[in-house]
């Protein structure tokens, strides 16, 4: 694990193959708190950028103001996040004449935006299940049409800059937890796609989308997670980065290590104990 950070209920962690984290930077973080009282920190957003060999990396993960209408909300929510998050800090922009000191997602060759941004679809729970109950997956188009989402970013008023790879998965909010049964509790909330990954380039086509769906079988919240699996052009290193040193959560790498050894334990006595319960033996 490269780095970890949290601010409340927010979290990312940067996980890179072990060999590769000579090819990192110093990891930078900061985050911002949309909420009016910023001691609660349920709402607000968390960057992590670094540079990898020559390409300047940004993951943001953010949660934006919930309810159906308010959309105005949540598009403060972006524009509090894109100009709060102050980074890079120490590590120098790869590109700098093309970037905004109002928006930090312009200072970055790739940006990879997650998490619950809470839009929802339009026209209430009725309509969005009679759509629903039509044909399953199929009905992912007619659906898309009622998304808060993509009617702001095709206005260019959220996200800009910023593409979404196309879903074919059904609304991942709002679930009764343990069911696959859209919310039946009295507040009967409208099946949505609330969590969303959305990713920007600098230089087109250096990012490009493999695999973007939800998991289903995971039902211990009432969202379903959604991930995204991406495949990233990377630029050559260059001299004026500074390097991290092989710097990585050592302490996190050494209880991975004690794991793996208690489970090899673990398998040679499993074996030892099926060798010696034999029926019978012949001397």
């Amino acid at each position: 694990m490269l780095q970890s950070a949290a601010h409340g209920a927010l979290h990312i962690s940067v996980l890179i193959r072990r060999d590769l984290i000579w090819f990192c930077s110093e990891v930078e973080i900061s985050t911002v708190t949309t909420r009016i009282v910023s001691q609660i920190k349920t709402k607000g957003a968390l960057g992590i950028s670094f540079t990898f060999f020559g390409t300047s990396l940004l993951f943001i993960t953010s949660h934006f103001t919930s309810g159906d209408g308010k959309v105005n909300e949540r598009l403060l929510d972006y524009s509090k996040t894109i100009q709060g998050l102050a980074l890079p800090k120490n590590v120098p922009d790869t590109c700098p004449y093309r970037s905004d000191s109002a928006d930090v997602t312009t200072r970055f060759d790739g940006v990879f935006w997650f998490g619950d941004f809470n839009f929802r679809l339009s026209g209430g729970r009725v309509s969005v299940e009679a759509i629903l109950r039509q044909d399953g997956e199929a009905s992912v188009p007619a659906l898309l049409r009622l998304d808060q989402l993509s009617r702001e970013m095709e206005r260019g008023s959220v996200f800009r800059g910023f593409q979404e790879p196309d879903i074919h998965f059904l609304p991942s909010y709002k679930f009764d937890i343990g069911k696959d049964s859209y919310d039946t509790s009295s507040k009967q909330r409208t099946p949505s796609y609330t969590d969303r990954v959305v990713y920007r380039s600098r230089h087109k086509e250096d990012i490009c989308p493999l695999k973007y769906s939800s998991c289903p079988g995971i039902k211990t919240s009432d969202h379903r997670p959604v991930y995204g699996l991406f495949r990233l052009r990377v630029r050559p290193g260059r001299d004026n980065i500074p390097l991290a040193a092989g710097k990585f959560d050592r302490e996190l790498y050494l209880v991975g290590i004690k794991r793996r050894i208690s489970k090899e334990i673990q398998r040679q006595q499993a074996l030892k104990t099926q060798h010696s319960s034999a029926i019978c033996t012949v001397s």
